[in-house]
């Protein structure tokens, strides 16, 4: 939840003004608008890459701005982030990736080997668990990206730009994969310029322009229909 919030960096650019923006438990939100209009800054305060200049930041109850350094990886675990370049380990399996994620929140050995195989089955990439990123194709790299995401079971999954270097085709299957996702009861936010995709799926749009939300509606399109 942003209530009020602006974000000024050092060099005086202003980012987001006066935002206020609330997402309830198991919402699916589409966040669009051009570039340069504050979604990347919105997801930083987020996860708390960021901290706002003003105004309050409050996820799952905590307000991130008061949150001391060392909570903020316990916080971080209720949110999976997915990129556009996928961020995977090159050298690592998929299986490795994804295990890679609960080694280093030191979650307890004996269970990583039911939670991977989990999310690999959920994303549908179990008989690719022993190949390299470089032996998949983009569609795969991602959902390896997002199973990384899933598997520390996180309240809001945050995808930023998913389907920016997929064809289209691709780009749907992440989508329905998203959207299962959200079914499973996850949060979703994802910051998309896919016009074609937000106005077939008809969910929450949150369109900012100059740092401002300029609107906010269910079951909208990516442009406002007048």
């Amino acid at each position: 939840m942003l209530h009020d919030v602006t974000k000024r960096y050092p060099n005086g650019k202003i980012a987001l003004r006066d935002v206020d923006l609330v997402i309830p438990e198991g919402d699916f939100v589409f966040l669009v608008g051009p570039s340069g209009a504050g979604k990347s800054t919105l997801i930083k305060l987020l996860i708390r890459d960021e901290i706002a200049t003003r105004g309050d930041v409050v996820l799952d109850g905590q307000d991130l701005a008061r949150l001391p350094r060392r909570q903020v990886p316990r916080m971080r675990r209720k949110i999976g982030i997915i990129f556009q370049d996928f961020k995977l380990l090159p050298t690592k399996t998929v299986w490795e990736n994804v295990a890679f994620a609960l080694e280093v929140t030191g979650y307890p050995r004996r269970g990583i080997r039911p939670a991977v195989d989990q999310v690999l089955a959920i994303v549908g990439l179990s008989a690719q668990a022993k190949q390299t990123p470089n032996q998949l194709s983009g569609g795969e790299q991602q959902r390896t990206a997002i199973a990384r995401a899933l598997v520390h079971d996180p309240r809001l999954i945050i995808a930023d730009e998913p389907t920016g270097n997929l064809d289209p085709l691709i780009s749907w299957e992440i989508l329905q994969l998203l959207l299962r996702i959200n079914e499973l009861g996850v949060t979703v936010l994802m910051a998309t310029h896919n016009a074609e995709v937000v106005t077939a799926l008809r969910k929450r749009v949150v369109a900012l322009e100059e740092g401002r939300i300029i609107r906010d509606e269910v079951g909208g399109a990516y442009h406002r229909e007048d």
